[in-house]
């Protein structure tokens, strides 16, 4: 009898040490397509003025892409249709609008009903004060889903990594992103390596390079970012046809903004790529940012190839990827 006692409170003991650690484990999977953002609204306000900012905020041009793709996949539900089989989907964003609300403002939970889960609450007390609060708090939402997409790919590109290529890419730059199961090493120079994951209609490729600081450029403005892309493409990744090779597309100027993220800052240029003398294209993102001593300059940059199908969610996953770069010393901390 004593044994079963000290079993039994050893057992209630580790289920409250769970409790208080988080609840993830008791929770499901989540439900949805990646780049899927269910909106809870009664169908007046989702048919005027507040369920337009939503769909012009959700739904605008995803930048930078070959195609117009939205920047999210929208599905909206009434109050009462939002049932326990839609309350485990990826990203929600609810708007609970009742004349009862003790308090105004945007609620951002984690893992409210399933993980790994972003829910978006606005409170409000009418239809009017609900547009303003989605008006005034648009950015950060969007940056909010943006952020909870991208952290469910890093999860899973750590979780089922290919550690070998890590080695690779710690060897030539001291640190590496994370790749997940499929890519595969191409090219490896002194100063530049190619991975992708080839398929039979897509291919998603994560290049590394790096040249030389020079002091008399405008080190991350986009012409020397571009021109130093267009000399190590060219001279890196040829295109299928002689005489041809990776370049930066005209047709559309590339944009760069910095960025700091997780006490690592970098300018991130987005923009589209095509073949010289031949028809291949697509879009690119890349992250330009110091070498440890500050000799070099290091660029992570995705890629993507789909001529068959819709670019927005391959380009998302590559982005992903090149965000989960760790310096190698680093990494090796965050393991302990």
């Amino acid at each position: 009898m004593k044994t079963i006692i000290k079993i039994s409170s050893l057992l209630m003991t580790l289920l409250a040490l769970v409790g208080c650690k988080g609840t993830k484990t008791l929770l499901p999977n989540v439900s949805g397509k990646a780049g899927e953002v269910i909106v809870v609204m009664d169908r007046n306000n989702w048919e005027n003025e507040l369920g337009n900012s939503v769909r012009e905020t959700l739904g605008a041009d995803c930048p930078f892409l070959p195609q117009r793709e939205p920047l999210y996949s929208i599905v909206n539900l009434t109050p009462s249709a939002f049932s326990d089989m839609f309350k485990i989907h990826r990203n929600i964003l609810i708007f609970n609008i009742k004349n009862d609300v003790q308090k105004e403002k945007v609620i951002y939970t984690q893992n409210a009903w399933a993980f790994p889960q972003c829910v978006i609450q606005i409170n409000a007390i009418n239809k009017d004060n609900a547009f303003k609060l989605f008006e005034e708090n648009k950015k950060l939402i969007l940056g909010t889903l943006e952020q909870a997409e991208r952290d469910r790919v890093i999860a899973n590109c750590i979780q089922y990594e290919e550690k070998d290529l890590a080695v690779h890419v710690n060897e030539v730059f001291g640190g590496s992103p994370h790749f997940p199961v499929g890519y595969k090493l191409k090219k490896k120079t002194e100063d530049f390596i190619w991975i992708e994951d080839e398929r039979q209609y897509s291919t998603q490729c994560i290049l590394i390079y790096k040249y030389p600081v020079n002091q008399n450029e405008d080190i991350f403005s986009e012409e020397a970012i571009i021109s130093h892309r267009n000399e190590i493409m060219k001279k890196n990744v040829p295109g299928m046809r002689d005489n041809s090779w990776m370049t930066t597309s005209t047709y559309v100027a590339p944009e760069v903004s910095f960025i700091k993220f997780k006490g690592r800052n970098f300018a991130e240029t987005r923009g589209l790529w095509n073949v010289q003398n031949d028809y291949m294209g697509g879009p690119f993102v890349s992250h330009s940012f110091y070498s440890k001593d500050s000799k070099d300059i290091i660029v992570v940059e995705g890629f993507v190839y789909a001529p068959k199908f819709n670019k927005r969610q391959f380009l998302k996953q590559v982005e992903s990827i090149i965000y989960s770069f760790e310096w190698e010393n680093d990494g090796k901390k965050n393991e302990k």
